[in-house]
């Protein structure tokens, strides 16, 4: 294992890992995969039984190159925490995940911004899964007040046959900044993929989200749902994708956007497509403002409207 050199940077960034629930014990554990990387800088590092990394630092950020082997049931979560503690930096992370056959394994991405007024953060990702395997990857983002930061995650993912893959991205924590969300996801037979992302826009934050989702093996299924609340000046545009080519395959895109008070904006735009008479995929999308009444009932219990408007929020993006 190897030894933690930038003290403060670390600690930085496992007190938000906190923050998100995670257990900074798990950095002690020998059989525990993890990654820590503060900027291009690797702050620590493990592997644990079935998993092999080659990760590079580079002048702007990491490349990372991780396989999980065939036939694998990894108990504990492979750990990536990224971040930069700076007010100021840029961060590239390319990486490229191979997941083998007959094999089952989870990620928990933590991504720490604290202090960000010029941050660039960008990801690029590659995962393969090979057949009959299962992946769920969580990531959550921690943004200082600032909103100071530019985040742009693409992602390409190929689902093997008999396979699944579910992802959740979370951005609730802190100014958004401006925000470019970018997935392509293919689907084999008889494969699935879940794609959900929770965003809560304040001041003048920027969100745009795009999400493919190709059913290209027979009776392959998968879900696009998005969740994003704006208040002050921000704005959200979404774009769902879903395209049916597989016999029997089945898709949907599910987007619910709120508005909070006068200025703020959002947009969706669910595109469905199928090239195959077997397949079916639907859509349904909605844009408004917090049930009033919800409003009104939390009031009537003691809560002062700004309070109440807040739990009903933090429901919607749970």
């Amino acid at each position: 294992m190897q030894k933690v050199d930038f003290k403060e940077e670390f600690e930085a960034i496992v007190q938000t890992f906190e923050r998100g629930g995670g257990d900074r014990d798990i950095f002690q554990k020998s059989d525990a995969s993890f990654l820590v990387v503060s900027g291009n800088r690797v702050l620590t590092k493990n592997v644990g039984k079935g998993v092999e990394a080659d990760i590079t630092e580079e002048e702007d950020g990491i490349e990372v190159y991780l396989r999980v082997a065939d036939n694998m049931r990894i108990a504990l979560p492979i750990h990536l925490c990224f971040g930069v503690v700076h007010r100021e930096g840029k961060q590239h992370i390319r990486s490229h995940y191979t997941i083998g056959n007959n094999t089952s394994v989870s990620f928990l991405a933590h991504c720490s911004f604290p202090r960000a007024e010029n941050v660039l953060h960008m990801m690029d990702a590659e995962i393969e899964i090979g057949e009959n395997s299962h992946v769920r990857y969580n990531e959550v983002h921690f943004h200082g007040p600032e909103g100071g930061i530019v985040v742009i995650p693409k992602g390409r993912i190929t689902i093997g046959t008999k396979s699944s893959f579910f992802s959740e991205f979370k951005l609730v924590e802190g100014a958004v900044g401006e925000f470019d969300l970018d997935y392509n996801v293919h689907v084999g037979a008889y494969g699935i993929a879940e794609l959900i992302a929770k965003l809560y826009g304040k001041k003048k934050d920027r969100i745009k989200i795009k999400e493919s989702i190709y059913l290209n093996g027979m009776y392959s299924r998968g879900i696009a749902k998005t969740r994003i609340v704006n208040k002050d000046f921000s704005k959200s545009e979404v774009l769902g994708e879903v395209i049916g080519n597989g016999s029997h395959s089945r898709g949907h895109i599910d987007c619910t956007e709120i508005i909070e008070g006068e200025n703020a904006e959002a947009s969706a735009v669910p595109l469905v497509k199928v090239t195959n008479p077997l397949a079916k995929v639907t859509h349904e999308a909605a844009i408004g403002s917090v049930d009033k009444n919800q409003v009104e009932t939390l009031m009537a219990r003691g809560l002062e409207e700004n309070e109440a408007i807040d739990i009903i929020v933090k429901g919607i993006l749970k």
